[in-house]
């Protein structure tokens, strides 16, 4: 049987969907499900599975094969700013899985979706759920903007989620995608292990190319844009001093960018990597640090963009997008550190 945390409850500690879209999702036992065919082929006996975001969806490719019929929740709104809608209800209406990030990322929405979609015999498998405890790093993720982000209205506390953006962590996740695999299609179990097998190993591939890549790198400390690469900076042995958004999409405060800058000018140990998200390109405070840091004689400080994988084009998602961003990811890193 699958582990017990793979149903996920999500039912307390986040904010709630606007009264209107309940009532939308409500909907849908008047409404039926019809253009729910029109993303499963009829004639595929394997399982349909749908993945919340990019990621997964790419992992999940990896590991389906021709087996199974995979789908993504979402595309160009990524897991912070996602609201679903009656479609998404549909798509879930005939699937046999729901993965899911976990660690709070998508919030109460998964529970609150498989709810609408009247669809009794979905799994909610929580992929994050055989990460061991002491690998985890504590942080925050949030799912909605404050009025004010200083630190007294920071929101709720827990593990930082990010997991995906280290391939070493993205391995427990496959290895967990697998098992409800081989679970719901036994059939087909030898050949999700054996993708399995295969995927896991590129991703070993992965974090062993970037390791060498940043080998020389002397200076390996970086701030970071939003609250996302702890994991990625403990797999790749980096050091992150500080964070633009504490809350994705929400400007820091003229107190909060004092403090970074006065912590990324320190004389003994400055700090001129500043790192952006083409999720958020219209963010001007990182323009804001470089141009300060600047003026107080750091010495070349840099905008480096690290995608964090949450947001993608469905046309490019094809299985190698994440080896591909991440391989990007660290190629950029490269030439910005020293």
């Amino acid at each position: 049987m699958l582990p017990r945390a793979m149903v996920a409850g999500y039912g307390s500690g986040h904010s709630s969907w606007p009264r209107g879209m309940l009532v939308c999702l409500a909907m849908l036992s008047v409404a039926g499900c019809r253009g729910s065919d029109e993303v499963w082929p009829a004639n595929h006996p394997g399982p349909k599975v749908v993945a919340s975001f990019a990621p997964l969806y790419c992992f999940a490719l990896n590991v389906a094969g021709d087996d199974a019929v995979v789908r993504p929740l979402m595309t160009t709104a990524g897991p912070h700013h996602f609201n679903p809608t009656d479609k998404d209800a549909r798509l879930l209406r005939q699937a046999d899985l729901f993965l899911i990030n976990g660690l709070n990322l998508e919030g109460d929405r998964p529970e609150k979706l498989r709810q609408a979609s009247h669809n009794t015999r979905l799994r909610i498998v929580d992929l994050s759920s055989r990460i061991p405890a002491s690998m985890l790093v504590e942080g925050s993720c949030c799912h909605h903007e404050h009025g004010d982000d200083d630190e007294e209205h920071e929101h709720e506390h827990g593990y930082d989620p990010h997991v995906w953006l280290s391939p070493e962590y993205a391995i427990w996740q496959v290895e967990m995608l697998r098992d409800a695999l081989k679970e719901v299609d036994p059939a087909h179990a030898e050949g999700y292990q054996q993708r399995a097998v295969e995927y896991t190993r590129r991703l070993r591939q992965l974090v062993e190319e970037g390791r060498t890549l940043l080998l020389s790198k002397k200076d390996r400390s970086l701030v970071t844009f939003h609250e996302s690469l702890a994991y990625f900076a403990r797999t790749y042995q980096l050091n992150v001093v500080g964070v633009v958004q504490k809350n994705p999409g929400v400007e820091p405060s003229d107190k909060q960018l004092k403090k970074l800058i006065s912590l990324c000018a320190d004389d003994k140990r400055p700090v001129r990597v500043i790192s952006v998200e083409p999720q958020y390109s219209n963010s001007h405070s990182g323009h804001e640090l470089i141009k300060e840091l600047q003026r107080r004689g750091v010495p070349q400080p840099v905008l480096v963009e690290i995608d964090t994988l949450e947001t993608a084009p469905l046309h490019d998602l094809t299985p190698d997008w994440y080896e591909r961003r991440m391989r990007a990811n660290l190629e950029a890193l490269a030439r910005a550190l020293r």
